[in-house]
């Protein structure tokens, strides 16, 4: 039914890449993209006509850029999901969407792929990042001891902080990616951070203090 399908609008000023977001859309059946706009004013023009629940918005914009148009669409609705894309994975910059109350962060460029697992993410975590980005955000929270991982778990930290895919640590260690997923998922539970979702929280709570410098 309409009312079960997700509205979606994207904001990037690259006009080479509209066409991509709509042959991306028009595959997804619970998603609808609603508009694609090169600027977050004229996003906030038709804002209210289409109420959307997520919002894809390019951090590098004219007038306005994206992170500053998060507390902008904020006062439009506080619930609706907003994700970041950037070609700059720059921690600083990441970290400064985060503390905006952004709810996602991809890295450009985005193939489909990433786009619906990013969306897939958004529904049932209420956040989504790139593996560029959560290795970093790995390798930022690692407070603990070397000794408080395993060898497999600290070579895995290794790779990520390199930013490292999986499929590429998965070669180097002659593993599975699945492999490689299920001790980052173990490393999530060694540094008390769950899921995305919840290292996002983790990030805003902390509030950026010298832990994340």
């Amino acid at each position: 039914m309409e009312t079960n399908i997700l509205k979606i609008i994207v904001i990037d000023n690259d006009v080479t890449s509209h066409e991509s977001y709509e042959t991306y859309f028009d595959s997804y059946l619970e998603y609808s993209l609603k508009g694609i706009y090169a600027s977050v004013k004229d996003a906030l023009a038709d804002y209210d006509a289409i109420s959307p629940d997520i919002i894809f918005s390019e951090v590098s914009l004219p007038e306005i850029n994206g992170i500053e148009g998060i507390r902008l669409f904020r006062k439009k609705d506080p619930k609706v999901k907003i994700i970041m894309l950037s070609a700059q994975n720059n921690f600083d910059l990441v970290k400064k969407a985060f503390k905006n109350t952004a709810n996602g962060y991809l890295s450009k460029p985005v193939t489909e792929r990433a786009l619906y697992n990013a969306l897939d993410s958004i529904k049932s975590e209420g956040a989504t990042m790139s593996n560029d980005i959560i290795s970093q955000i790995i390798s930022k929270f690692q407070r603990k001891s070397n000794e408080f991982f395993s060898e497999r778990e600290n070579q895995v930290i290794d790779y990520l902080s390199q930013g490292a895919t999986y499929k590429t640590i998965a070669e180097k260690l002659f593993v599975t990616a699945s492999a490689i997923n299920f001790h980052v998922q173990n490393i999530y539970l060694k540094l008390d951070v769950n899921s995305k979702s919840e290292a996002l929280r983790k990030l805003q709570e902390l509030e950026y203090s010298n832990a994340l410098v």
